[in-house]
C-alpha cells in the first residue's frame, strides 16, 4: 500500500491539472436545436441605432399605495427607493418595444399583449395567456386572439370581462428597424368593474374597541358618534356600509368603479421621417380610447364620468435636445351626479373631491351632492384625477447597451393617466394605523420612451467588415461566461485541497505503521 501511494497521488494530481494547464475557455454560447431556426444573435449588426418603447395599461389596482418598503439587493438603496403598494394588479396590458442593441437576434422588436398582471409587495410571477410577437425574423401578419384572465388571489378586487389583443413585430433583414410598423400591440376589454370590497377598512360594523381611546382625534364624543353611526349602516366600513356588494359575481352593480363600455389601448413604436435629413427618428405613442366610467353604480350615489377627450402621449426622439419633445393631449372628463354636473378634470383642473359621509338614521353613506346641507360625519373622500404627466430626459454619450459602440444622441420618456380614483380616509375616521389612501385604481396608465443617436437614425444596409469577403463581424459578446472544469475562477480552493491531500499521501507513506510495530513486537521472542 505504501509503494502504491506515491504513485496514485502523483496520477490524481496529474490528471486533475491536466484542463487547467490548458488555454482557459469560457462557456460557448448555445446554437439552435433545429438547424433550420434562425440563430439566438446571427447577421450583421444594423447600421440603425434605436431604443423605443411604448406601454398602455387599461387598469390598475393599487391596495395601500405607499405603505409597503420596496427591498433591493443594493446595499443602502432601500431607505433611498420609494415605498410601494401592498398589493397591485393590472388588466390589459399592450407594451411594444424595439432595440437595435439588443444581443439576442428575438428580442430587437417585440410586441406584446397580457390580460393580467399582478404583483404582492413587489414580487410580479409571470401570467399565462399572454400575447407575444418577437422578431427578428420578420412577421408579415400580427397575431391576434381573445385574453383570457388566470385565476389569482386578488380575484374579489377586479371583474374582467371579454379581452381582446392583437400584437405585430417586425424587422427588416437589411435596414433593421426600418420598416413599419416596427412594433404595435393592442388591448380592448369589453367592460370591467373593480374593488367590489375595501379589503383595508374593518369588516365587523361594530368599531367598538377598535378606535384608540387616547387618539386626539376624534376625540371622546367623536369616537362614541362614529361607532354608533356605522352600527346603523347596512354593511362594515369594508363594503363602505353597504354601498359596495362585498362579493366579486356582481358585475358593475356593488363596484366602486366600473366600465360599462368598451376601453381599448394601443402603444406602438415606429421610425417616421426626420425634416431635412434622409434619417428618422424615433416615436414612442401610447393612445386610449373610452366612453364613459361609472362610480358606485347601481346605488343612489352613482356618479357619471364621460369621457370627452380622449388622451395621446408621444416621445419623439430625433437625436437632439432642441427638437425631440414629449406630446400629450390630457384628457377632457365630465363628472355628474343625480343629471347635476360635479365638475370637469382637465390640464387646468386636474383633481376633484367627492366627500363620503355617515349621518345618523342613514343606512347608507352619503356621497357627493346627496349629502349637501345634511349634518353628517365625513369619513372620506373619494378623490379623482387626471393628466399627472412625468417627463424625464437625459443625454445619451457612452453605448446603449453594455459592450455596445459609443453613441451620442439623446433620451427621453413620460408617464400618464386617464383617470386616477383614491379613497383616502379622514382624521374623523380615526382607525389605527391607516395608509394614507385606503385603495387606488388607475384608469389608462401610458408610459412612452425614445432614444435616438445624434442626426437620426440611419435607415441603410450593414457595412461589410475591412478584407471585402462580404461577411459582416460577428455581434460583440457580453462579459466572459463563467469558466468550467480545471480553469473554473475558483480553482485556488482546489488546488489548496489538492496540495493537503498530496501532503497526507506522504505522511502516511513516510510515517511507520505502530499498530504492525507493537504487533511484531508481541509475537517477537524474547531475547536470550
Amino acid at each position: 500500500m505504501r509503494l502504491m501511494a506515491m504513485p496514485a497521488a502523483a496520477v490524481l494530481v496529474a490528471l486533475c491539472a491536466a484542463p487547467a494547464l490548458a488555454q482557459p475557455v469560457t462557456t460557448p454560447v448555445p446554437g439552435p436545436r433545429d438547424p433550420a431556426q434562425p440563430p439566438v444573435s446571427a447577421g450583421p449588426a444594423p447600421r440603425a441605432h434605436a431604443i423605443g418603447d411604448a406601454g398602455t395599461g387599461l387598469a390598475v389596482i393599487r391596495l395601500a399605495p405607499g405603505s409597503t418598503p420596496t427591498g433591493t439587493i443594493l446595499p443602502g438603496f432601500d431607505e433611498r427607493l420609494p415605498e410601494q403598494s401592498a398589493a397591485e394588479l393590472g388588466v390589459g396590458l399592450a407594451s411594444a418595444q424595439a432595440n437595435t442593441e439588443a444581443f439576442l437576434s428575438y428580442e430587437r422588436s417585440v410586441a406584446q399583449a397580457s390580460p393580467l398582471g399582478f404583483a404582492v409587495a413587489g414580487r410580479a410571477p409571470q401570467t399565462p395567456g399572454t400575447l407575444v410577437q418577437t422578431a427578428s425574423p420578420d412577421n408579415a401578419q400580427p397575431i391576434t386572439g381573445g385574453l383570457t384572465p388566470p385565476a389569482t388571489p386578488l380575484d374579489a378586487l377586479l371583474k374582467v370581462g371579454l379581452l381582446d389583443g392583437s400584437v405585430h413585430a417586425r424587422w427588416d433583414d437589411r435596414l433593421g428597424p426600418c420598416v413599419r410598423p416596427l412594433a404595435d400591440a393592442k388591448t380592448s376589454v369589453a367592460s370591467l368593474s373593480a374593488l367590489n370590497a375595501i379589503p383595508t377598512l374593518p369588516t365587523t360594523p361594530d368599531l367598538t374597541g377598535l378606535l384608540p381611546q387616547d387618539a386626539p382625534k376624534p376625540d371622546a364624543a367623536g369616537r362614541q358618534a362614529l361607532i354608533d353611526t356605522v352600527k346603523q349602516l347596512a354593511a362594515p366600513l369594508s363594503r363602505l356600509g353597504g354601498l359596495l356588494s362585498g362579493t366579486p359575481d356582481t358585475g358593475a352593480n356593488g363596484s366602486l368603479l366600473s366600465l360599462p363600455e368598451t376601453l381599448s389601448a394601443h402603444s406602438t413604436v415606429e421610425l417616421v421621417d426626420l425634416p431635412g435629413s434622409p434619417n428618422k427618428a424615433v416615436r414612442s405613442t401610447s393612445t386610449l380610447q373610452a366612453a364613459s366610467v361609472r362610480l358606485l353604480a347601481g346605488t343612489p350615489a352613482e356618479i357619471r364620468v364621460d369621457v370627452v377627450s380622449q388622451p395621446t402621449l408621444v416621445a419623439l426622439s430625433t437625436g437632439d435636445e432642441a427638437t425631440s419633445a414629449i406630446t400629450y393631449t390630457a384628457p377632457v372628463l365630465r363628472v355628474s351626479q343625480g343629471g347635476r354636473e360635479l365638475g370637469t378634470l382637465d390640464a387646468a383642473h386636474p383633481k376633484l373631491d367627492v366627500p363620503i359621509g355617515v349621518a345618523a338614521g342613514q343606512r347608507l353613506p352619503l356621497v357627493g351632492a346627496l349629502a349637501e346641507g345634511l349634518p353628517k360625519l365625513d369619513i372620506g373622500v373619494l378623490r379623482l384625477q387626471v393628466a399627472q404627466l412625468n417627463q424625464k430626459d437625459m443625454p445619451i454619450d457612452g453605448p446603449l447597451q453594455q459592450d455596445g459602440p459609443a453613441i451620442k444622441g439623446f433620451m427621453l420618456g413620460a408617464t400618464a393617466r386617464l383617470l386616477d380614483l383614491q379613497l383616502l380616509p379622514t382624521d374623523a375616521l380615526g382607525l389605527p394605523n391607516l395608509p394614507s389612501a385606503l385603495a387606488q385604481v388607475s384608469l389608462g396608465e401610458q408610459v412612452v420612451r425614445a432614444a435616438a443617436p445624434e442626426g437620426g437614425v440611419v435607415c441603410a444596409p450593414p457595412e461589410a467588415p475591412p478584407g471585402g469577403s462580404g461577411q459582416a463581424a460577428p455581434p460583440r459578446q457580453g462579459q466572459p461566461l463563467a469558466y468550467t472544469n480545471g480553469a473554473y475562477r475558483a480553482v485556488p480552493i482546489f488546488w489548496t485541497g489538492t496540495a493537503l491531500l498530496l501532503v497526507g499521501v506522504v505522511l502516511v507513506a513516510a510515517l511507520p505503521d505502530r499498530r504492525r510495530l507493537a504487533a511484531r513486537a508481541e509475537t517477537r521472542p524474547p531475547a536470550v
